[in-house]
């Protein structure tokens, strides 16, 4: 057997895993351009006008963009693998949805417990303690 033919044999074996065309690609870059260009001009502009709105907003186009990023360029799908990659992120996300939770709990807790004392006070009001 040639290098050639050994080459042309190897070129249709099925790896198990999702190959993106030219055309998935290029949707996948210019999805990715417009989710990050919305944010940008929201921020650049500040057309909503309310901070806390636009971050919502942009935390939104992330996770959208997130899951464009895994579908088009990571090939990520529930055929892929046997499903394993599928279910590898499920187990990734709870662990980080546990983490961050259990972080903002602790943190929030800590916050409010360690000093009942300040809960009133502003800035100007704790400078002047001694």
């Amino acid at each position: 057997m040639s290098a050639q033919d050994q080459h042309d044999t190897h070129r249709h074996h099925d790896e198990g895993y999702a190959h993106g065309s030219f055309r998935s690609y290029m949707i996948g870059f210019g999805l990715s351009v417009i989710l990050t260009a919305i944010p940008f001009w929201l921020v650049m502009t500040g057309v909503l006008g309310d901070a806390q709105l636009t971050a919502f907003i942009i935390l939104g186009f992330a996770v959208v963009q997130i899951v464009v990023h895994m579908i088009y360029f990571l090939h990520m799908n529930t055929r892929s693998e046997g499903g394993w990659t599928m279910l590898a992120l499920i187990f990734t996300i709870v662990l980080v949805v546990i983490t961050l939770s259990g972080s903002i709990w602790v943190m929030y807790h800590l916050n409010h417990n360690m000093m009942p004392q300040m809960q009133g006070m502003s800035a100007h009001d704790m400078s002047q303690m001694p």
